[in-house]
């Protein structure tokens, strides 16, 4: 038996092209999903898992579409629901890695209460959430992340309402692990999304995302080639947060609790008094702040914002069943046979 089992080949490395279906890719040209749709597929070519270990599960919106792209286990259903089914998904089924990928208005509005609550359950899960501050699918009204007096159809003369920040939501609901990317940054992405799958509970990858029919240049000030080195902070733990096209700016706490950007060089700054960045702190004040930084004050902080390790829900569920088996007499059904119940049929 020990010598059939060595002579077995080794399992088939999986390959991009491999996750890809032989859907016709029905996106705007130009438009940021084909980006993360790469960059999805890249990461679970990596990942080494067959592709029957993945589920990809949507709602509704232009990125809902997802699943129709991949050429794994998937589940286009309906709107803002997609979290619910997803935490169904993987609590029925432990073993399977689930993508759930949404829009800011399928995440945010209808499906707000289905996402803070896989975030608080701590569902094992990667959440993608697709940011590019418009309703696409529907021709462009205005959605939770649509900076306050964007003009669109539903907003004629500029929205009153103030935006979500994602970020801010999720860690209000205990969020155990956040990141974000850009959709030009494939390799940034699949990065991130590796980070993610390795984290036990409910991930979320905020992309900001363009729409060039709607919303286009949302996030052109950290996207364009001439500005984005000057706006772009993507952190690593342990690494000092230090950005710039020089390399030469960072960040310091200020006396008044707030991050203050800095120059290298300038004012007796040296590297060493640039804030080193510290994902697996379970404090999240620091998390929140960087999360919160908007250009041009600040650069936009990219890559693994928050990661710290809990209990999921599944492994809680699990070990809640356990616990009551070994507790419970019953062990068999000859126990329940003759625990000196009975029963009437009627």
């Amino acid at each position: 038996m020990a010598d059939t089992l060595l002579k077995q080949p080794a399992p088939e490395k999986l390959t991009p092209k491999d996750f890809k279906s032989d859907q016709e890719v029905r996106w705007c040209p130009g438009c940021g999903d084909h980006g993360v749709l790469n960059s999805v597929q890249k990461a679970m070519a990596l990942m080494g898992k067959p592709k029957e270990d993945f589920a990809v599960i949507s709602g509704i919106g232009c990125s809902s579409r997802f699943p129709y792209y991949m050429d794994t286990y998937g589940f286009h259903s309906i709107h803002g629901r997609a979290a619910a089914i997803a935490s169904g998904a993987k609590s029925a089924n432990p073993d399977l890695e689930i993508l759930q990928v949404s829009g800011d208005g399928d995440a945010l509005a209808i499906g707000g209460n289905h996402f803070i609550h896989a975030v608080r359950r701590n569902i094992d899960m990667t959440i993608l959430l697709f940011n590019n501050e418009i309703y696409g699918l529907t021709k462009g009204q205005y959605s939770p992340t649509s900076k306050h007096g964007m003009v669109t159809k539903t907003s004629p003369f500029g929205t009153v309402e103030q935006p979500f920040h994602p970020a801010e939501l999720a860690l209000g609901a205990q969020s155990k692990f956040y990141a974000r990317s850009i959709d030009t940054n494939i390799k940034l992405t699949s990065e991130i999304l590796l980070d993610a799958t390795k984290h036990k509970g409910t991930s979320i990858v905020e992309v900001l995302q363009n729409c060039v029919i709607y919303n286009d240049g949302a996030h052109s000030l950290i996207t364009d080639k001439n500005t984005k080195e000057e706006y772009q902070l993507v952190l690593r733990h342990g690494e000092r947060m230090i950005f710039g096209k020089e390399k030469n700016k960072g960040l310091v706490m200020g006396g008044n609790g707030k991050l203050v950007v800095v120059t290298i060089g300038e004012h007796g700054i040296t590297e060493q008094d640039i804030l080193i960045h510290d994902a697996h702190t379970p404090d999240p004040h620091m998390h929140w702040l960087l999360s919160n930084m908007t250009a041009p004050e600040y650069p936009v902080a990219l890559g693994v914002i928050r990661d710290v390790a809990a209990l999921s829900y599944e492994e809680k569920m699990v070990q809640q069943i356990k616990d009551i088996q070994e507790q419970s007499s019953i062990k068999c059904m000859d126990d329940l046979l003759n625990s000196g119940d009975t029963w009437e049929v009627e």
